[in-house]
C-alpha cells in the first residue's frame, strides 16, 4: 500500500471524489479515535528556519538538514502509519515552502469539513493555500477560514468530543486568531477553552498532548494552573514530561486511537511511563524535523478518525 497523491489520485475522477467526500464528513472529534486517513506533504524543501527556540538552537550550533536523511525518515513515518491500518495522503512539494511537511500547522479537519489556518509565522502563511487548493480539487469539504489574528496547529487540540482547547501565545497563535477558529465550533454548540502558553515553548502539542480520552502527555510546571485544575477536574490522568524533553519532542506524539501511539523515542522514560498504562508505542527517529522544531504530532494532520463517544 503507498500513499497517495492528494493532487493526483489514480482512481476514475467521480470515484476519487466520492471516496475523499465519504473520508471528510467523517473528520475527527477528538484527538483519540481511530485514526483512518492522515494528511502529510513532501519533506522535499525541508530546511531549518530560524523562527524558533530549537531551530535557532540548532543553527547556532552550526547544524543543517539533510534531504536524504529526512526523505528515509519521513518515509519511515509513513510507512508505520500504513502498517498501523492508516490510509496517508500527500501533498506534493513547492518550492519556497520549507516547512510544508509541518502539515499540522496548516489546517484543521472538523467533523464539519476543513478550515484553513492562519499561521503566525508569515514564511508559512503560503502553505495553507497549498493545502486547500489540494483537498478543494479532490472534492474534501472545506467549512471555511481563519482570516483574523493568527492561529497554527499546534496550538489546537479536540481535547473531548464538545471540547476544543487552543493554545494563546499571542506569538504564533493569538487571541483573536484562537476565537476565529473558536466560533466555528461554538456555533455547533462546542465548549472552547482558551488557555495562555509560553511563546519560548512554540506550541501547545510540545508540553500538552492527549493520547486518549483519559490519559494525556504534559509538563505541568509550563502549563497554566487553570487549565491543570480543569484536566484534573475531567479525570484525565497526567503522563508527566520534564521541561528537558520538551525540546527534544518527547511530548509531541500521535495517538493512532485503540491505545497506540507514534513517538519519535526522544524521550525514553516518557515512552516507558506510557507503556506502563498498557499503551503500545511505535517509535520513529525524526531527528531532521525535531531539530525544526517539530515531531510526529507537527508532522501529521488527521483527516478522518472513528467518531469518539462523549
Amino acid at each position: 500500500m503507498t500513499p497517495e497523491l492528494l493532487r493526483a489520485s489514480g482512481l476514475p475522477a467521480n470515484t476519487a471524489a466520492s471516496a475523499l467526500t465519504s473520508a471528510a464528513t467523517e473528520g475527527p472529534n477528538s484527538e483519540y479515535g481511530l485514526l483512518r486517513d492522515v494528511l502529510l506533504a513532501s519533506p522535499r524543501n525541508l530546511s531549518i528556519v530560524p523562527c524558533n527556540r530549537v531551530s535557532e538552537d540548532a543553527l547556532a550550533e552550526g547544524r543543517s538538514s539533510c534531504s536524504i536523511s529526512a526523505a528515509k525518515q519521513h518515509r519511515a513515518l509513513l510507512d508505520t502509519l500504513i502498517a498501523a491500518g492508516v490510509r496517508v495522503r500527500m501533498v506534493q512539494p513547492v518550492a519556497g515552502l520549507p516547512d510544508l511537511a509541518f502539515t499540522r500547522d496548516t489546517s484543521l479537519m472538523t467533523p464539519w469539513g476543513l478550515v484553513g489556518l492562519r499561521p503566525g509565522a508569515e514564511h508559512r502563511r503560503g502553505e495553507v493555500d497549498v493545502v486547500l487548493e489540494t483537498a478543494r480539487a479532490n472534492d474534501v469539504p472545506i467549512l471555511g477560514r481563519v482570516r483574523q489574528g493568527t492561529v497554527e496547529g499546534g496550538d489546537v487540540c479536540l481535547l473531548r468530543p464538545g471540547h476544543l482547547v487552543v493554545g494563546v501565545s499571542e506569538k504564533r497563535t493569538t487571541t483573536e486568531g484562537a476565537r476565529a477558529l473558536g466560533s466555528f465550533f461554538e456555533e455547533r454548540g462546542w465548549q472552547v477553552t482558551l488557555t495562555p502558553i509560553d511563546p519560548d515553548l512554540l506550541h501547545l502539542d510540545t508540553h500538552f498532548c492527549v493520547i486518549d480520552r483519559d490519559v494525556a502527555l504534559a509538563c505541568v510546571e509550563k502549563l497554566d494552573p487553570a487549565f491543570v485544575a480543569m484536566i484534573c477536574e475531567l479525570g484525565i490522568t497526567i503522563v508527566p514530561v520534564h521541561e528537558e524533553e520538551i525540546a527534544s519532542l518527547g511530548c509531541n506524539v500521535l495517538s493512532l486511537g485503540r491505545r497506540r501511539i507514534i513517538s519519535t523515542g526522544s524521550a525514553p522514560r516518557v515512552d516507558a511511563a506510557v507503556r506502563a498504562l498498557g499503551f503500545e508505542v511505535l517509535t520513529v527517529p525524526l531527528g531532521e524535523f525535531t531539530q525544526c522544531g517539530g515531531g510526529v504530532h507537527c508532522l501529521t494532520m488527521p483527516l478522518r478518525r472513528q467518531a469518539s463517544a462523549v
